[in-house]
C-alpha cells in the first residue's frame, strides 16, 4: 500500500507541474490535431480504399484509429524528456534519498502521463467528430476501444521512462523517444491498407504491436471497411486484434517497467 501511496503522490506532483505549464498540454494537442486535419483533407480525397474507391468519408473511418494510436504512442517522447529533465536537475537523486518505495517515482510519472494522454485523446476524439468521423458500435465497445488505446500509450511511456533514464539530456530523450516511433507507426495498418506493401513489410506490419491496437480499435469502433483486409498473411494478431493488443501492451509494461526500475536503482551509482 505504501508503494501505491508514494506513486500517487509523485503522480500528483507531476500533474500539478503540468497544470502550471499549460503550454505543455497545448503543444501536445497541436500535433495530433494537425495530423487529423491534414490526413483528412489533404490525403483523404486521394487515397483509394479497396471496396470504397477514393472516398474521403471511407478514409476517415479507416484513418482515425491510426491517428489515435499514433497520438498515445508519441507520449513516449514526453515521458522520456520529463524523466531525463528530473535526472539532469538532480531531482531523481533527491527522490532516491527519501524513504519511499522503489519504482514509485517512475510509476507516478507514467500515471501522470497517462492522465495527460487521456485528456489529449478526448480532445482529439472531439476534433475527429467535427471533421466527420463516426463510430458504429455501442458505447461499451467504443469505450473499450479507447481503453485499449490508453493501455498501449501507458505501455509506451515505460519505454520512454527507460530512455529518459539512459540518456544524458532531455533533448536526447525527445529525439530517442521519437526516432524509432516513425517507422513503427508508418510500417503498420494505421494509414494505408497492408495489401499494398511489399511482402516482407506485410509481415512486419501485421506483427507490429501498434497495428494490433489499431485493428482492435477499428473493430470496437465499428470502423472496419468491407474490402479492406487487415491481414493478407493470416497473422494471429490481425485475426484476434483485441487479445493481441492486450497481450502486447501487458508484455511491454512488464518488460520495460522491470528494465526501467532496475536502471533507476543503478542511476547515479
Amino acid at each position: 500500500m505504501s508503494g501505491t501511496a508514494d506513486s500517487l503522490v509523485i503522480a500528483r506532483r507531476n500533474l500539478i507541474r503540468m497544470s502550471r505549464i499549460p503550454e505543455m498540454v497545448l503543444f501536445g494537442l497541436i500535433q495530433p490535431i494537425m495530423f487529423v486535419v491534414l490526413f483528412t483533407y489533404v490525403f483523404g480525397g486521394s487515397i483509394a480504399i479497396p471496396g470504397a474507391g477514393v472516398s474521403a468519408g471511407a478514409y476517415k473511418e479507416f484513418l482515425m484509429a491510426g491517428i489515435f494510436a499514433q497520438t498515445v504512442t508519441f507520449a513516449t517522447a514526453g515521458a522520456g524528456a520529463g524523466i531525463a529533465d528530473d535526472m539532469h536537475k538532480g531531482l531523481i537523486d533527491r527522490f532516491r534519498s527519501l524513504p519511499m518505495a522503489r519504482g514509485a517515482v517512475l510509476t507516478g510519472r507514467t500515471l501522470a502521463d497517462l492522465v495527460q494522454t487521456a485528456v489529449t485523446l478526448a480532445v482529439l476524439a472531439g476534433v475527429a467528430l467535427i471533421v466527420g468521423w463516426r463510430t458504429h458500435e455501442n458505447i461499451g465497445k467504443v469505450l473499450g476501444g479507447f481503453a485499449l488505446l490508453l493501455l498501449l500509450g501507458y505501455a509506451f511511456t515505460w519505454i520512454g521512462a527507460l530512455i529518459g533514464l539512459t540518456v544524458r539530456t532531455p533533448e536526447a530523450a525527445t529525439s530517442g523517444g521519437l526516432i524509432w516511433l516513425f517507422p513503427l507507426t508508418f510500417i503498420s495498418i494505421a494509414f494505408v491498407p497492408v495489401n499494398g506493401m511489399p511482402r516482407f513489410l506485410q509481415y512486419v506490419a501485421e506483427w507490429n504491436p501498434f497495428s494490433a491496437t489499431v485493428a482492435a480499435s477499428r473493430e470496437l469502433f465499428g470502423n472496419t471497411i468491407d474490402g479492406v483486409p487487415e491481414s493478407v498473411t493470416g497473422a494471429w494478431p490481425m485475426e484476434h486484434p483485441v487479445w493481441a493488443s492486450i497481450i502486447w501492451s501487458v508484455v511491454i509494461i512488464v518488460v520495460f517497467r522491470t528494465l526501467a526500475v532496475r536502471k533507476y536503482r543503478q542511476a547515479g551509482r
